[in-house]
């Protein structure tokens, strides 16, 4: 007389809903995130050309500086006049001693003051890591 073993009606099969779900979360906080981290680029600046411009290796704890053509200054997309950039510096080196950096990406027909006024404006907050971007120069 044999023994007959009820397995049940699943066979141990694995269940792949939850994982399927986890992916989806990890696809819309990625592109969520990428979206933000454009905000910061979307002023339209023409850079100047520069034919030793390398890029970074490693990616620092950036503030961006955006100067347009006609002088006015922007920081995350946001407009601000000189006085309010100086205390945004000022807050970032408080919030980040000794490793705040900050790039100025100033479009090329801009008056020169208005980057020398950007980057008094680091010196001013105690920011000695700044540098003025410029966009590479393309071999033709």
């Amino acid at each position: 007389m044999s023994v007959r073993i009820n397995k049940g009606r699943l066979s141990g099969g694995l269940e792949l809903t939850p994982m399927i779900d986890v992916v989806f979360l990890l696809m819309i906080f990625f592109l969520v995130a990428s979206k933000l981290d454009e905000a910061d680029r979307f002023i339209d600046v023409v850079l100047p050309k520069a034919s030793a411009a390398k890029p970074l290796t490693s990616r620092p704890r950036e503030f961006l500086v955006n100067i347009d053509r006609e002088g006015n200054y922007f920081v995350g997309a946001r407009p601000v006049a000189i006085g309010d950039l100086q205390t945004l510096l000022k807050q970032a080196a408080v919030d980040n001693p000794k490793r705040q950096t900050v790039i100025v990406r100033a479009d090329e027909n801009v008056a020169h003051k208005f980057v020398v006024a950007a980057m008094n404006a680091c010196v001013e907050a105690g920011i000695e890591d700044y540098q003025v971007q410029s966009a590479e120069e393309q071999e033709q």
